[in-house]
């Protein structure tokens, strides 16, 4: 995907819209000292570029009751073969990513370099609920041989804003 021309006005419109994305266009304009229009069509060219990729409420985790913050590193199986692929169709990859989207307790999910294929952020109610998702999701799975958790014991940066350079 082409990267977007992005300019110091763009900049402090997505800065803005990091901090607070429920102020509405009249505000933004405000703020950066452009009128309305103009600041609208900049929005929407952000918006249908895909530079802005949607708008969400962010929640407390603590207050949901869901206090226990894990990183599990997954190692997939690596050999193929026609009980996977009896038409040369899905991967080991393609089967465990297609179950992670199922599993509301993994927040995020990267592919990754090194030993590990895949790094789960996983947020669960407690060390039951985690080992409940370890143990009927996770290890359940056909295609993971090795799973290494590590636990968040205190929070004190987390941030969905990204550096606007």
């Amino acid at each position: 995907m082409a990267k977007i021309e992005i300019d110091a006005i763009d900049r402090r419109i997505l800065a803005i819209l990091q901090e607070n994305g429920r102020l509405s266009n009249q505000e933004i304009a405000e703020r950066i000292n452009l009128s309305p229009s103009p600041c609208l069509r900049r929005i929407r060219r952000l918006e249908e570029s895909g530079v802005i990729r949607g708008y969400v409420a962010l929640l407390d985790a603590q207050k949901l009751g869901l206090d226990l913050l894990a990183y599990v590193n997954v190692r997939l199986e690596k050999r193929s073969g026609p009980a996977l692929s009896p038409r040369g169709g899905a991967t080991h990859a393609d089967l465990f990513r297609a179950a992670v989207q199922t599993w509301p307790e993994v927040v995020a999910c990267h592919a990754m370099t090194g030993d590990m294929d895949y790094l789960l952020r996983v947020q669960v109610e407690d060390m039951a609920h985690f080992s409940r998702f370890v143990q009927e999701q996770l290890l359940h799975h056909p295609s993971v041989i090795d799973v290494k958790t590590s636990f968040s014991l205190e929070r004190f940066k987390e941030t969905t804003a990204l550096p606007i350079l």
